[in-house]
């Protein structure tokens, strides 16, 4: 075999630090498109971004040349450096430190899209914690809740 294909999408989700509230319009598009300028300088083509007051969720592929950590501190690190400069408000803004990646079949990518795009109705209902351990129970991934939060 002479080439090397792989299309992996993937469905990225973190919280700022503390899950403290702080992403508002009309920066909380700005970034939401900033991180997909990450995604793209990445080579991780960006497919849907969006979010609510405390966290981000990222459909994305993962290109075949960068480690998934590798995207993850790039995306953190630019857009936290960047946010800062935008308004007096948002000079504390942190991320936290963990992150959830996990795949998404391409049959689920419409639905994954859906879901991001519905963030704002989504949060009337749900906090971002339930929101968080329903996908880690939904991908059986094992998880301490003491170290889940910070």
């Amino acid at each position: 075999m002479g080439q090397s294909l792989a299309k992996n999408y993937l469905h990225i989700v973190f919280s700022t630090k503390l899950r403290a509230p702080l992403i508002h319009p009309p920066f909380d598009n700005e970034l939401y498109s900033y991180l997909g300028g990450v995604c793209k300088n990445m080579e991780c083509q960006p497919i849907k971004i969006g979010g609510h007051t405390d966290h981000v969720h990222i459909l994305c592929m993962l290109s075949k040349k960068i480690t998934l950590m590798k995207l993850i501190e790039e995306l953190k690190s630019h857009s936290s450096k960047w946010i800062k400069t935008k308004d007096k408000s948002l000079e504390n803004f942190y991320w936290q430190d963990g992150y959830g990646a996990f795949s998404v079949t391409p049959s689920e990518v419409d639905k994954v899209i859906a879901y991001i795009a519905n963030q704002n109705e989504h949060h009337k209902k749900l906090t971002f914690q339930d929101e968080y351990r329903a996908f880690l129970k939904r991908y059986n991934v094992e998880f301490d809740e003491k170290y889940v939060w910070e």
